[in-house]
């Protein structure tokens, strides 16, 4: 896989990993990195999660993945490059 311009050098070391996509929109993104180009990071086994339609805090609902897993409710996704915010290993999320 050949990395676009655009992407982090670290990206290739995140694929197979459990990770957060944080987007501009309402919607955070559980899943297994599975590949990335310039146009899309795509995801498997993804808890899809609309933050607009949920009482819990982001921050806490990511802690609650952490400590008792993803609840996937996509087989697989893709999401939009110009969409994302961030991008974090899941075990990367510091609960409290």
């Amino acid at each position: 896989m050949t990395m676009p311009e655009s992407q982090p050098a670290m990206l290739p070391e995140l694929v197979g990993q459990e990770v957060v996509v944080d987007t501009k929109g309402p919607f955070v993104y559980i899943g297994r990195l599975e590949s990335f180009d310039a146009d899309s990071v795509a995801l498997t086994d993804v808890d899809a999660h609309n933050t607009a339609e949920s009482n819990t805090p982001t921050d806490l609902y990511l802690v609650q993945a952490l400590k008792h897993g993803v609840r996937a409710n996509r087989r697989r996704i893709h999401v939009l490059v110009r969409e994302v915010v961030s991008l974090a290993l899941l075990t990367d999320i510091v609960p409290y």
